[in-house]
This record gives C-alpha cells, structure tokens and sequence, in this order.
C-alpha cells in the first residue's frame, strides 16, 4: 500500500498529564487507509528529521496520535493548536496482524507504547483484556477509553494506583485465568522481552510493536536497524519497513 504525504489540519487538542498529548487531525485519505499498528512521520517546523508517531485510532477521516514530549522536537509539536496543520508521511510500517473478532487477545501495554493498543480493544472488545503498565497514577493515560471497550488492568511501578508491580505480573495473573490466542504488546524493550518469555512458556503466539529512533521511516535511511532472526540466522531488518509489528520468536529484544 502507498503512503501518502501533505499538510493537514489538526482539528482538536488534548493534553493528559505535564508531557503527553493527543492530536486529531483530519487526512481523510490517509485515515482510510491506516491500520492498527501503523505510524506517521511527522514533519516539525525547524527540524530536520521527522519523528515517528504510533496511530492511537483512526475513523474514516481522522487520525488520532497520542505522543510524549521527549526533546526539542516534541516539545515543538507539542505547542501546535487546532487549526495548524501537521505534516505527515504516511502511514508507514505493518501493522498488527487481524484475527476474527471473537478471537481472545491480551493487549499489553507500557507508557507510551499504551496508545497504539486503543485500536485494537475498539477491534476485539470484550473478547480483549487490556494489560497497561506505568511509572505513577500521574502518568497514567487512556485508561479509562479502554475500559469502555475491554476488561482493562493497570500497573504502577510505585504501587499508586492498580496492580503494584510490572505489566509482566498482571500477564501472569491474567493467564492464570485461562487461555489467549494471540498477545499484542508495545513497550520498552524490557517490558517486551518479559512478556516474549511469558508468551513462550505458554506456547502463546504474541506480536510485539518495536520502538526505534528513525530519520525517513521508509527504509532508506538504514537507521532503525533491529535484529531478528529468520531460518535460524540472525539478520538485521528495519523497524520502519519490516516492522514495526514482529513476531516475538523473531526479533531479539
């Protein structure tokens, strides 16, 4: 599929806590096309190279990104409002995998790798429970739009608000419940290896969404290298093209 690149206007703000935001931004034809799972490389005034943003949902006209003010750039994009236009390159990578909708999946999710998951609880609704993991109550977000779709769990690492533990445990527990079809999770790379491990000693399919610093997000810039390993032998892939969406049995976390 194609990805398409322009100008468009960001038609509501949303700011959730001192660093992260939610962006709706109306590109009616790149909407249509998106899929969970995906990103946009977004343009910033004054910067040089775009920064790659995870799709929080999509409708048929609006992308809705959910990021968290990391640098410089962030920082910038963050002080846009309604009415000023984003430019973005997209969408880009391959996304989750689709199962049948009765399908039971665990979503798995840490800090600002919770927001690329909303799609997929709108996807698999009651059938999905939603495994969300963050440092404190203060930087919790979207919790509450997942529970309207799914049984929905948090971790703090301090213990301040849910499960006092790491995204890991509410996986165990949740496994101790019975049996999924399929783990997504999106995450530090940490987090994304314990949640490999759990998958595999329970013979659990799991597709993990991988983060990497990336300049075009097209593959030409060879930056967001990753290894994995294909027919037994280890080879580097790009997170941008081959991912970001891999095989937990593949990509070496």
């Amino acid at each position: 599929m194609a990805y398409l690149q322009g100008s468009f206007p960001i038609i509501q703000k949303q700011q959730f806590n001192s660093d992260t935001y939610s962006f709706y931004i109306r590109c009616p034809e790149m909407a249509a096309q998106t899929v969970p799972g995906q990103f946009v490389n977004l343009k910033i005034p004054g910067f040089s190279l775009r920064r790659p943003i995870s799709v929080c949902q999509r409708d048929d006209e609006v992308l809705r990104l959910v990021f968290q003010i990391r640098g410089e750039g962030t920082k910038e994009l963050a002080a846009l409002e309604p009415g000023m236009k984003a430019d973005l390159l997209g969408p880009l990578g391959n996304g989750f995998p689709q199962l049948p909708p009765k399908a039971k999946v665990i979503l798995a999710g840490g800090g600002i790798g919770v927001p690329p998951l909303l799609a997929l609880a709108q996807v698999y609704g009651r059938n999905a429970t939603a495994l969300l993991g963050f440092r404190n109550k203060e930087s919790l977000i979207l919790e509450g739009e997942f529970a309207a779709e799914c049984d929905t769990r948090v971790a703090t690492d301090d213990g301040s608000f849910g499960y006092h533990g790491f995204v890991t445990g509410l996986l165990e527990r949740r496994l101790s419940e019975g049996p999924a079809d399929m783990i997504f999770a999106c995450g530090p790379l940490a987090m994304l290896k314990g949640i490999a491990d759990i998958a595999e000693k329970n013979q659990i399919p799991c597709k993990v969404s991988v983060e990497e610093r990336m300049a075009c997000g097209i593959g030409a810039c060879l930056v967001c290298a990753c290894r994995t390993v294909r027919d037994g032998k280890e080879i580097y892939s790009h997170v941008c093209t081959d991912g970001p969406v891999f095989d937990s049995r593949e990509v070496v976390l």
